[in-house]
């Protein structure tokens, strides 16, 4: 996935091309219009990836910053912004690596006994860090029929 509002979209269509050429790169999705705006952009972006449409979204704007927010709005979805190598690795390996955390926790409440009075009150307090009784944040809000807010 990748996609831009206007102030991108001549960044986004150099980036496109170079994928396009890359043999590692199996499609290229452009989620751009003349007219999205750059919050429209990044929901599509960061829906596309969570619902497991696209491994990795890049989403390019003035900043980067305003798309980072609008896409880490969508539940269970981590932006950062990147403006080299460098940041990009260290922001695909930390959400890796919080990922195969979330994955330990939830093993290890598997097999706890108190399992379901955690999980019991991680919804009642609406505790929204952390796993607590197998759940992850985006779980609970999901449960909970919330967006996460920040």
């Amino acid at each position: 996935m990748i996609g831009a509002p206007g102030n991108g979209a001549i960044l986004k269509d150099e980036l496109k091309a170079q994928l396009e050429a890359d043999d590692r790169v199996s499609a290229v999705v452009d989620l751009s219009s003349a007219d999205i705006t750059y919050p429209q952009v990044s929901f599509l972006a960061a829906q596309a990836v969570r619902d497991g449409k696209a491994d990795r979204g890049i989403l390019v704007c003035g900043t980067g910053i305003g798309t980072a927010i609008a896409a880490s709005k969508v539940s269970g979805v981590r932006a950062a912004t990147a403006h080299d190598l460098l940041t990009i690795r260290g922001s695909i390996e930390n959400y890796d690596a919080q990922r195969v955390k979330e994955g330990k926790a939830k093993s290890i409440c598997a097999v706890c006994p108190v399992l379901d009075t955690c999980r019991q009150f991680a919804m009642e307090s609406g505790e929204l860090y952390g796993v607590w009784g197998g759940l992850t944040e985006s779980d609970r809000h999901k449960m909970a029929g919330r967006r996460r807010t920040g």
